[in-house]
């Protein structure tokens, strides 16, 4: 028997085959699942494959407030030609047959570590003017663009072949890194052209491809394995503090109603605007297991201004506690 659509509450982390658009694989999930309410995170374009999160039914209403992790790319590169798009699916524009070793690649790639100022590519779905620049693009417009910042925390070549000119980067960096711009500056950096040939997420939001299942595993196997698949929404926020509330606290804090702080374990914390994660009985309403036995998450809590007391930010809960 399919599992019913309430089933599918909770995070599903995919692994995105190549030739599919990010809402080509949400379109998937909504047909097996017949859960309506499913968002992503963290765009990939349909070359690229590797870790795709999807947020079904309550948790979808995480996307807005999930913070801005770092993501891991493998990424396959070719020096010597510059295609419109930046990548091996747009028109050649140029082409160089200018050499460059292993070493020469491994010593520029070392500027492009740190905080930058990155150009964002025309074929991208940055707005300007209201109008996406992929779209301006489509009409053969190059307009002026204004770059923006970046972090690359990590930029390491895995492998080069000199004669073929083709390799393959490690880069981990902050969301809104366009990776085939990187290798582009690169091939510019070596005094020729670079196009990035393909890309492999490895890790978005925490996950990693350990905790990813392929698309087509999902299709065949089924809902009911979708469904044992899923994770909770809380490992959304894993990285912040986390509190354990009462009973009479848990039905207040499901009502919106604040909670002081001097009753709770953040009574030391009274940094205005820290948020947490508020776990409550099992029997409270709430949607997930916590991470300790007989608490469940409730929902997100903020420190308001005073630093008085712990206020909703957002519930995820599936009814009110009685």
């Amino acid at each position: 028997m399919p599992a019913a659509p309430d089933a599918f509450n909770g995070v599903l982390i995919v692994d995105k085959p190549a030739g599919f658009t990010s809402f080509d694989v949400v379109a998937v999930l909504r047909g097996l699942t017949r859960q309506k309410k499913i968002g992503h995170t963290g765009t990939l374009d349909p070359m690229a494959t590797g870790v795709l999160p999807l947020l079904l039914g309550t948790a979808a209403k995480a996307e807005s407030l999930l913070p801005d992790t770092d993501k891991a790319y493998e990424a396959d590169f070719q020096l010597g030609v510059e295609t419109d798009t930046q990548d091996s699916t747009g028109a050649v524009l140029r082409e160089s047959g200018s050499p460059a070793s292993r070493g020469q690649v491994e010593s520029a790639l070392e500027r492009f570590q740190g905080e930058l100022m990155q150009l964002p590519p025309m074929y991208s779905a940055v707005r300007q003017n209201g109008r996406r620049l992929y779209e301006l693009a489509r009409e053969g417009k190059v307009v002026e663009r204004l770059p923006r910042p970046v972090v690359i925390r990590e930029a390491k070549l895995l492998a080069y072949d000199a004669q073929s000119r083709r390799g393959r980067l490690f880069l981990v960096c902050s969301k809104g890194t366009y990776v085939r711009s990187v290798i582009a500056d690169l091939g510019a950096a070596l005094g020729t052209f670079g196009m990035m040939t393909g890309l492999r997420r490895t890790r978005a939001c925490g996950f990693t491809l350990e905790d990813a299942q392929p698309l087509e595993r999902l299709r065949a196997e089924g809902a009911g394995y979708a469904a044992g698949c899923l994770l909770p929404v809380d490992r959304l926020f894993s990285r912040l503090p986390a509190v354990a509330v009462t009973g009479p606290q848990a039905r207040r804090f499901c009502n919106g109603g604040g909670l002081s702080l001097e009753r709770t374990a953040l009574a030391g914390s009274r940094q205005p605007g820290l948020r947490v994660r508020v776990y409550g009985s099992a029997d409270s309403g709430a949607v997930n297991s916590g991470p300790e036995p007989g608490n469940a998450f409730l929902g997100l809590g903020e420190v308001d201004a005073a630093g008085e007391q712990l206020g909703v930010c957002k519930l995820f809960r599936t009814a009110v506690p009685r």
